[in-house]
Order: C-alpha cells, then structure tokens, then sequence
C-alpha cells in the first residue's frame, strides 16, 4: 500500500507516533510518503520505502502569517497525484485534517478518489481545540475525515464532549517498539547522575504549563527530605526558567540536572530509578510508556488517558492532580527498598508490553484496508 502521512516534524508526541508508524509500516513493506514542513526528528536518512516531501512555504510580502495550510494541501494534491496514493494519514487535527479533507476534493475534481484518515492525539482537542475561532473547522474536517482515530479512550470522551461530532472515533493507542528499550541501568551513566549512589528521579516533557513541571521539582524536594535523590529534567520550555529558580531558591542546583532536549533519551531514562509525570491532563502518556519500557516505574497524576497506560499498583501509582504530596509518598515508598523497587520495575515492562507495536500496528492495517475497500465497494477508483 501507498500511504502519506502527515504530522509536525518536532519533539512532540504526535509527531513521533507518526513518525514510528511509518517506519514499521515501511518495514512491513508498505510504501510510505512523509509529508511535512521539515524532516521528522526520528526519520533518520535512508531508510527502505520511505520518502520525505518538505512543505515549502514562500516568504511573499502580503502576508503577515504564511499560508501553511493551502501550501500543506497543494503539497497533499501534488504528492498523492504523482506517487500514486492509496490514502492519507494524518496526526493532530490542526491544520492537518481541514488541508487533507481541501486536497481529497480537488483532486476528486480530478477523477482522483483517496480516503483520508485523521488521528486525534490530544492537544489539538483538548487545548488548541478549545478555541472558539477553531471548533468549526476542526468539527466540520472530523466528521468529514474518512476514519477518525482517537489515541485513548479518555481523548475520545473529551472529543464527543467539546465538539458536536456524531461520527465513530476508534481507539487506537500509542505504541512503542519494546525492543529498542534497555531493562537495566547504564552503570556509566548512572556514575555520572548519581555519583554517591542516590536514587534517581527522571521527567521528560515540553515544559509548557500544563506539564506542571514545578509540581515535579516540589516532588523531588520533599522525597529529598527522606532519602538522597537526584532529579533529570529532559526536554525545554516556558517553565524551565521557573523550575531553574525554584531549585536556586531551595539550594539543589548541584543535584536537579537540566539536560535539555534529547532526540534519543531512552539511556539517560533507563539508567533512572523513578519516572515522574505531573501532569494537569495527558491523552495517553506516551513518555510514561516510554519510562516503563525500560523498567522504570512511574508515579504519575491520574489525568486523561494515563490510567489506560500505568496500572496502579503495577507499574507505578496514580494520584490526583496537584497532590504533591501524595505523589512524594509514593515515590518514597517505592524507593524505599530494593525489592520494592524490582518489583515496580517488573510490573513497568509488563504493562509496557501492551502497547508493543506489533500489538497495535495491525490494527491500523486492518483500517487501512478498509477505508481503502469502502471507497472501492462505494464504484469509487482511482
């Protein structure tokens, strides 16, 4: 099969979903035709059966903000028309869905027929959606979009609740490959972070606000109090410069790590001890995933879809939004001794294991197929 996928080339997690997808759906022999402004920061170079096609948006004096989304859908027209595409795939609604469903009707136009499916991954529904200006652009491409995908059951709840979308949404989850993630620390690593043998804290996000990566230093400063710890902070953004200042205001600099954004930061994760995740709402929780993968277990705010991803009591415990405290206490007790500790690291890969890619990859498949045959089975060919 033929597939283009679309998505934003960055950190985020959407973008590397999609990123993933491709690949083990290229791997599996499928043709696949990456769509976006700029290379996927996991594409790699070289890869069979895959191909990358830049959206390149012209810097015309009349316009104060670029046209993005009539540049994304004549690049959708373009591509599908001359490699021959069975379908569209895209990642997060805005403008990705509105710019596929503009390029099917052209090139309906044209005698072209090709579905378009529309994978909803959480923000563009539960924060950007928000926005009035969006709600109908966003309504109108969903219930247009050939399938509807939603990545947790949670995201499919707020979808049907915020827009007035009568269609079905699928679930299908997040995924990782299992076999790229280490089950045992990095002993180098773990030198390097905790070099008297303290326990190791990890959290890794885009540090916006609703991430509230404050909470997560305030968990590191009472689990302090009872045990000696170190804190990892991966990724960047508006709240680094606060959580900077807490950690001066408090006097922990040497042991809070920033380490900024990193394309690959499963070793640094792995050669953790305890993931902690604060967050105000997640769609899934993909970097908890990611942590458990590698044996690490993950204490986490019961927000969104996290609950379908870390089973408590398993993989790690839930507690409510805010409650640092709470969330000290069972970082604390997990920490608190090593067969604790093994045996949250043991139900970590367990729960992990769930969401393997060969568990969800033929589920998407199996979608592929049947947009592809409906559109068929309806007189409709290429």
């Amino acid at each position: 099969m033929r597939i283009g996928i679309v998505c934003y080339p960055t950190f985020g997690g959407s973008g590397v979903v999609a990123t993933e997808l491709g690949l083990a759906l290229a791997e599996e022999g499928h043709i696949v035709h990456f769509i976006t402004y700029d290379r996927p920061v996991r594409l790699g170079n070289g890869k069979a059966n895959i191909f990358y096609h830049e959206v390149r948006v012209s810097d015309y004096p009349l316009f104060d903000y670029q046209p993005y989304e009539l540049v994304l859908t004549s690049k959708l027209v373009d591509v599908a028309r001359h490699e021959r595409l069975d379908l569209l795939h895209v990642h997060y609604a805005i403008p990705h869905a509105s710019a596929a469903w503009m390029a099917q009707q052209i090139l309906r136009a044209q005698g072209i027929h090709i579905p378009f499916i529309t994978t909803l991954h959480g923000t563009d529904i539960t924060l950007v959606g928000r926005d009035p200006s969006f709600e109908p652009v966003i309504t109108f491409a969903i219930e247009h979009s050939t399938a509807v995908t939603a990545v947790s059951e949670s995201l499919r709840r707020e979808t049907f609740a915020h827009f007035p979308v009568k269609r079905d949404i699928r679930v299908i989850p997040n995924f990782i490959r299992m076999d790229r993630y280490a089950d045992a620390a990095d002993p180098v690593l773990r030198k390097r972070f905790a070099p008297n043998g303290e326990r190791i804290l990890v959290h890794v996000s885009n540090f916006r606000p609703v991430k509230r990566v404050l909470d997560v230093v305030k968990v590191f400063l009472a689990v302090r109090k009872q045990m000696p710890v170190r804190l990892l902070l991966i990724g960047d953004g508006p709240d680094r410069h606060a959580a900077e200042m807490m950690c001066r205001a408090n006097g922990t600099c040497n042991d809070v790590l920033f380490l900024g954004k990193m394309t690959e930061p499963e070793a640094v994760v792995a050669s953790s001890d305890l993931f902690v995740l604060t967050s105000e709402t997640e769609s899934f929780g993909l970097a908890a995933l990611e942590a458990m993968a590698s044996g690490v277990p993950v204490v986490s705010t019961d927000a969104g879809g996290t609950s379908e991803v870390v089973e408590n009591g398993v993989g790690g415990l839930l507690n409510a939004v805010g409650d640092t405290d709470a969330m000290a206490r069972h970082a604390a007790f997990i920490l608190g001794d090593g067969a604790t500790l093994e045996h949250y690291r043991t139900g970590a890969r367990t729960s992990a294991a769930r969401f393997d890619i060969a568990n969800v990859l033929p589920r998407y498949e199996a979608l592929y197929e049947q947009v592809v045959h409906q559109m068929k089975a309806d007189g409709v060919h290429q």
